[in-house]
Order: structure tokens, then sequence, then C-alpha cells
């Protein structure tokens, strides 16, 4: 299915995710593989699940897990990337033997230029910048006006929790590199409520 802008999809933990998802186009799935995480999975589990799929990027998370454990995983999984929970020196970023997006935060109470000094130190070291969440809808001017200053000059990616009926318009308006979705658990195996997932990727199906 072809979808306005790429999707990344967060926290993969069973196959029906790996299937649906991949199904409905998205572009990326991420694997939280470090034990220090919450709803951590194996490595095992990721390489039984990448079997399922192809065409979609494996992306791993990981927290303040050392690089050489971290490109162990990462070749044992195939993983394209990976996705780091915290900030990291240049010096240990370079010791990456894949691209690093970086999961970032959004803070309200920060000054635009402390903002735009962050990425900017940040840029030249990470491939992607994805947001842990947004602030809540609608989004007021000034947030709508920092978000979309952002995404001009990096490689911005939007975090869930955008109101239902106003993805197209946020895309339009903020022009992001991509959208970010959550996975979730199966009821049981095999079983797995979609309805909230399908409701943003049918919003991003091109007509």
């Amino acid at each position: 299915m072809a979808l306005l802008t790429s999707v990344l999809v967060r926290g993969i933990n069973n196959l029906s995710d790996v299937r649906y998802c991949a199904g409905m186009g998205a572009d990326y799935l991420t694997f939280r593989l470090d034990p220090a995480l919450p709803g951590a999975v194996t490595p095992e589990l990721v390489q039984e699940l990448s079997g399922w799929v192809a065409g979609v990027e494996l992306i791993g998370e990981f927290g303040a897990m050392p690089a050489e454990q971290i490109n162990a995983l990462a070749r044992q999984c195939g993983l394209h990337a990976v996705l780091l929970h915290g900030l990291r020196t240049a010096e240990e970023m370079a010791e990456l033997a894949l691209p690093a997006w970086l999961l970032v935060g959004w803070v309200p109470d920060m000054l635009p230029e402390d903002v735009d000094r962050r990425f900017q130190l940040l840029a030249p070291h990470v491939a992607g910048f994805v947001f842990a969440e947004l602030p809540p809808q609608p989004l007021t001017e000034a947030q709508l006006t920092r978000l979309t200053e952002q995404a001009r000059s990096y490689p911005i990616w939007l975090a869930p929790g955008f109101a239902p009926g106003t993805v197209r318009q946020l895309l339009d308006a903020v022009q992001p590199r991509g959208l970010v979705l959550e996975g979730g658990d199966e009821i049981r195996p095999g079983v797995r409520d979609f309805s909230e997932m399908e409701t943003v990727f049918e919003e991003l199906e091109i007509d």
C-alpha cells in the first residue's frame, strides 16, 4: 500500500505486528534489544520475526549499552540502523557500525534557540530525530511553527498522539521525514487489535 509519508513502528514484539505493519506499507520496524529497556525482546525473537517479511528496514533500540555490544547485536539480528534513547559523545557515536537515530523529547519550556542548538550539535552524528511524544493536541500556533522549522532543517519523525482525522493536515503543515506509530501486544497468539493503528494507515493511504 502506497503511503503519503514514511512510517516507523516502534516496539515490535510479535508476528501479528510484523506482518500487519509490513503489509500496510511501514518502512521501518524497531525492536527494543537492550535488556535495560521496558518491553525488551531477545535477539532470537528478532531473527525469527524478521524472517517473515522483506523490504522493511529493521532498527534496534538501545539505552546506555556500550557500542561494542550494540554492534554485535546489530550483526546478529541483521539490523539496518539503531535508535538511541540517550545522548552520547561524538566519539561514542563514531564507534557505532550503523546509522544512529536519536529519540528526543518535546521540551515545552526550552527556548527555541536552545532547541536549535541541540539539533545543530547532534545533526552531524544522527540519521534521524524521533520524537518520543508530542504536546497535547491541538498544537498551538507557536508549537506548529517550531516543529515546521525543525522539520525543514533536520530529519524529524513525529511521534504518535495526533488526533484522529488530522494526520494529513499535520503532514501538509510540518512536512516531517515520517510518522511514528507504536506496536502493541497480542491479545493472544495470532490475535491483535489493530483498530487504532489502522485509522492512521487509512489516513496516510494515497487515494
